[in-house]
């Protein structure tokens, strides 16, 4: 059962809005659920904070999508739009997608460097620069009603704990990048 997949809810209990999204998902998890799959926290959780800074974002007519790419653009200005699409963990013709309507949007330029027809590489303008003061506060905000409540010492507990998954996960990989036969399909899924 896919039990972190809203889709595989009855169409008579599928929430009405995001809100009542993340409500039922904190109900399926207190109540179904409540030792399922550390993946599937993860990812619910995830998706909670993602859908509370999208409502943000909308505010300022930005998507979720851009707003990842601005993040990346904002710590390194200038970078290939291959190695873009690499720091935002998203394939090549998506970030060529979303470079294209932000660039549309005016956030940001693509330039070839001379002698170079190859690469191309992915500026932030003055607005797309500007856009940092506006949109990094709702973040921060965000996160901070994740939080609320919860003992700062266990907010570093939880930040070791993932960190510690991250860099098993990532040992994993490079394990099984040396075995051919433990390595993934193209397009892994998280079970």
């Amino acid at each position: 059962m896919n039990t972190g997949d809203r889709r595989s809810l009855p169409a008579a209990r599928r929430p009405a809005s995001p809100r009542d999204d993340t409500r039922e998902i904190l109900r399926h998890w207190q109540e179904a659920v409540p030792q399922d799959r550390l993946a599937h926290l993860v990812k619910d959780a995830t998706r909670a904070f993602m859908r509370a800074l999208q409502v943000r974002l909308a505010g300022h007519g930005v998507t979720f999508g851009h707003w990842t790419f601005l993040r990346v653009l904002w710590e390194t200005d200038g970078i290939t739009q291959k190695a873009l699409s690499v720091r935002a963990g998203v394939m090549e013709p998506t970030t060529f997608a979303a470079v294209t309507a932000m660039e549309r949007r005016g956030y940001v330029t693509r330039r070839q460097r001379p002698g170079n027809r190859k690469n191309v590489y992915v500026h932030l303008t003055r607005e797309g620069r500007a856009l940092e003061r506006k949109l990094v506060p709702l973040a921060e905000d965000v996160n901070r009603i994740g939080v609320r409540g919860v003992a700062p010492a266990r907010v570093a507990i939880a930040r070791d704990v993932l960190l510690a998954i991250i860099a098993n996960l990532a040992q994993d990989e490079t394990m099984a990048a040396d075995t051919p036969a433990r390595r993934p399909h193209k397009r892994a899924t998280v079970a």
